[in-house]
């Protein structure tokens, strides 16, 4: 396998969210951060496993439009277009 698709600083377990429990009203915020925080490092698959949403999943649209309000105000560019790719995926304007 090419050494391009060998991710080196990996340490073979598997990503950790820190989720409260599905019934816990902040669950659809922090389920956002962290489809957000695993897209940064090209591991959408394992956020959607522990959240239980999809990249793009329109339930998630009110959160990340406040994730992407933060990033804006952190001047963080990559969450930011991170943000504006979920929302694209999930059928929503960008806006602000």
């Amino acid at each position: 396998m090419s050494r391009a698709f060998v991710k080196e600083d990996s340490d073979g377990a598997a990503p950790r969210y820190p989720l409260p429990p599905p019934d816990d009203p902040g669950f659809p915020l922090a389920s956002a951060r962290a489809l957000l925080q695993a897209a940064n490092r090209a591991e959408t698959p394992s956020a959607e496993e522990a959240t239980g949403y999809t990249w793009g999943d329109p339930r998630l649209v009110r959160e990340i439009r406040r994730l992407r309000l933060e990033a804006i105000d952190e001047q963080d560019d990559r969450m930011e277009t991170l943000a504006d790719r979920f929302l694209g995926v999930a059928g929503q304007p960008i806006s602000g």
